[in-house]
């Protein structure tokens, strides 16, 4: 019988690297362009910049329900509106995002590249 070929997938590939160490070497900038499909979808969260996206990625990953609810409960992660949607549209705004099957997660960032804060 022919053996089948595993599949492999970059995110979370076969290598020596961490959980976060992986989800933080596939984390980047985006423009709200190409995240809009993904709001249209219901995939799309919105994580606060007080939080570092990776660390969120990780809590998902891992199935850390308590951490997770704790920061939807705080209004720290949401499912964005369209108010949201539109003033992001309107303003051009630039994320860092993340892929975590089956949601992408953003992060605002400032025009300098930084993650805007709160503050």
């Amino acid at each position: 019988m022919e053996e089948k070929e595993t599949m492999k997938y970059g995110v979370l590939g076969e290598d020596a690297a961490t959980t976060p160490e992986k989800l933080e070497k596939y984390t980047g900038e985006i423009a709200w362009s190409y995240l809009k499909a993904h709001f249209e979808s219901g995939a799309l969260l919105f994580v606060d910049a007080s939080l570092e996206l990776t660390e969120v990625g990780t809590a998902l990953t891992e199935d850390q329900v308590g951490k997770v609810e704790a920061w939807k409960k705080a209004g720290d992660i949401l499912t964005p509106s369209q108010p949201h949607a539109d003033y992001w549209e309107e303003s051009n705004q630039h994320f860092k995002a993340l892929v975590v099957s089956p949601f992408v997660l953003a992060q605002p960032v400032a025009p300098d590249g930084d993650a805007e804060t709160t503050d």
